[in-house]
């Protein structure tokens, strides 16, 4: 997917006239793009236009000016998009009871290690998710992981096959959880296959 330059960033000041509606567009965008696993987890799949509204509002709520700030910014979050064959998401483990916290995220450890979150498309073949690194230690695992699933070309094609079933599954002795992928979030998250295949967001 064609990574986000300084041009696709607006200043601080033009960015205020198009928040709201830019935010409005984000949040509609998002309907198909969020997908809760059970209760306490949902994935985020990251495009072009999710990405440079994050960068939008760092740089707001930085009141960044600096072009060589907004550009390591960028550079940071470019990192979230995909590549190629791929679809790319930001996972949050959702614990809004403030004394849950640790306790639960303890019982998370290793969910982004091995095997444990994956799409499975019927019994044709399974999908799995590799982390970023650096998001968790062998005591503390982040709330935040970025995780990428890569496809091969006939996983693709299985992937945009409304025909076939299809899910996001987590599998961790801990946590369980499986939902199924609507007609409408299929047809969004195969769109970025397209986008990265062409080069364009």
């Amino acid at each position: 997917m064609k990574k986000i330059t300084v041009e696709d960033i607006r200043n601080l000041y033009e960015y205020e006239k198009i928040r709201d509606e830019f935010r409005s567009h984000i949040i509609s965008l998002k309907q198909h793009r969020r997908l809760p696993v059970g209760d306490k987890v949902s994935l985020v799949f990251e495009n072009r236009e999710t990405v440079r509204f994050q960068v939008q509002e760092m740089i707001r709520a930085e009141r960044m000016v600096d072009e060589r700030r907004i550009q390591d910014e960028i550079e940071v979050y470019n990192q979230i998009l995909p590549d190629t064959g791929e679809l790319s998401a930001t996972l949050f483990i959702e614990i809004t009871t403030p004394a849950d916290i640790k306790p639960e995220l303890d019982r998370f450890q290793g969910v982004d290690r091995g095997d444990c979150v994956f799409f499975e498309m019927g019994g044709l073949a399974r999908v799995y998710g590799r982390f970023e690194e650096g998001h968790s230690k062998e005591d503390k695992i982040s709330a935040v992981q970025y995780v990428r699933f890569p496809f091969t070309r006939e996983e693709q094609t299985w992937f945009r096959d409304s025909t076939v079933p299809l899910a996001l599954v987590i599998d961790h002795p801990h946590y369980a959880a499986r939902t199924s992928i609507t007609a409408q979030q299929r047809e969004a998250l195969a769109r970025d296959f397209e986008e990265a295949s062409v080069g364009v967001g």
